[in-house]
């Protein structure tokens, strides 16, 4: 019995081959006409079902760029710059689609304008040590003595508690020149700190078991570098070469370790900074001492929202990227960073509440991702870190909105 559908398939194929007739019998081309009986059918529908879908071009299909309106974001900057009397200020917004899609500057501030930017260093500091992981040269969770021989006073601690502060060494407060870790900031060479913060017994009795207490920030991010520059056998500067600039490009960024030889070391932006100033080290500060331009750390965040991808290759596995956003003081030992709603990750500041993960700097810098959105942010002045979260607090919603309404 003959179906339906393969009547109309064989009724097809006539009409086709009727049309191939018509086609071939123009008048003006001097041919002898066919008629439709002389004309070869194909043997089976799908032959002819075939040469008319290749002969089928689709519609070429556009979406719409989106216009993203950030005015209301760029008052709000232009008026707090003016109202606390600031140098200046930068905002660069990234999203995960459409890339950087808003620069705002005010003041003295411009794309190529270069800040140190203080602890924003801490999540640029984490992905060279989970790039490192990814290569297999390294596994933050085991006891870094396996890595290093200098490790024997405190053999247990791992990176990824010293990446999340919570390896139980003090932490950069409340005495920020803590005299057996001062070498963070006036040592000569990285390694020979790192060896030197742990052989010395003139901490132990302010060290606590690790992941049992949040101890921000201090000597133990310049053992983590120590750690990234010996299971390498490269510099810290080559790390940040290969791990930042070669695939994203983002040629502005560096490490220091200013706050002796400029100042700043109670937590003053240095007067008229400028790169020129700063002498090389062998000792950067791994928790404090990145410089870069407003672009170049929007960058940064693209490629983590992202999942580690830079336009010129990887950076990041998306597991690594994963790992270093989550919440892992909460989600190890069940701890809080500051207050029940604060969890921090490896480098992040964790927004228990919003979602929101940050990285706040002590000059005033705040980048912030949106990851369930899909977007990001990149704040910078040059005063302190309660001016800049004050100003920050103010953009959220604004910058937010601008996004959402694009899309």
């Amino acid at each position: 019995m003959t179906t339906r559908s393969a009547r109309t398939r064989r009724a097809s194929a006539l009409l086709i081959a009727a049309l191939v007739v018509a086609a071939c019998s123009d008048d003006s081309s001097g041919s002898t006409a066919t008629s439709a009986a002389d004309t070869t059918v194909p043997a089976t529908t799908e032959a002819v079902d075939t040469t008319v879908a290749a002969t089928i071009t689709a519609a070429p299909t556009t979406v719409p760029t989106p216009e993203y309106d950030f005015s209301a974001a760029a008052d709000i900057v232009e008026q707090f710059v003016a109202e606390r009397e600031l140098n200046g200020a930068g905002l660069v917004i990234v999203d995960r689609d459409d890339g950087i899609i808003g620069e705002i500057y005010a003041g003295d501030f411009t794309a190529d304008r270069v800040s140190l930017v203080a602890s924003s260093s801490k999540m640029v500091t984490a992905g060279v040590l989970l790039r490192l992981q990814d290569q297999g040269l390294l596994d933050l969770d085991t006891p870094i003595a396996e890595y290093v021989p200098w490790a024997d006073g405190n053999p247990d601690i791992t990176v990824a508690q010293m990446l999340s502060n919570s390896s139980g060494l003090p932490g950069l407060f409340p005495e920020v020149g803590f005299a057996p870790y001062v070498c963070q900031f006036i040592g000569t060479e990285l390694q020979a700190c790192a060896a030197e913060a742990l052989s010395g017994p003139d901490d132990d009795s302010a060290i606590v078991p690790p992941d049992t207490e949040f101890r921000y920030g201090g000597v133990q991010w310049q053992i983590a570098g120590a750690v990234a520059e010996a299971v390498s056998g490269k510099s810290w500067a080559e790390l940040i070469d290969e791990t930042y600039i070669e695939p994203c490009g983002v040629e502005s960024l560096g490490y220091n370790n200013h706050w002796v030889s400029l100042g700043g070391g109670g937590f003053e932006y240095p007067v008229d900074f400028d790169v020129s100033q700063l002498t090389p080290t062998e000792n950067p500060h791994m928790e404090g001492g990145l410089y870069i331009d407003p672009v170049d750390y929007a960058t940064l965040l693209l490629m983590h929202l992202r999942e580690g991808e830079c336009d010129n290759g990887r950076v990041l596995t998306p597991e690594a990227v994963a790992q270093s956003h989550a919440d892992r003081i909460g989600e190890v030992w069940g701890g809080s960073a500051g207050g029940p709603d604060t969890g921090y990750g490896l480098g992040w500041w964790v927004d228990r509440a919003s979602g929101r993960i940050s990285d706040a700097g002590a000059y005033g810098s705040l980048p912030w991702l949106d990851l369930g959105d899909g977007y990001g942010a990149y704040l910078v002045i040059e005063a302190d870190g309660g001016t800049g979260g004050e100003l920050a607090s103010q953009l959220y919603d604004p910058v937010e909105e601008a996004v959402l309404a694009a899309r």
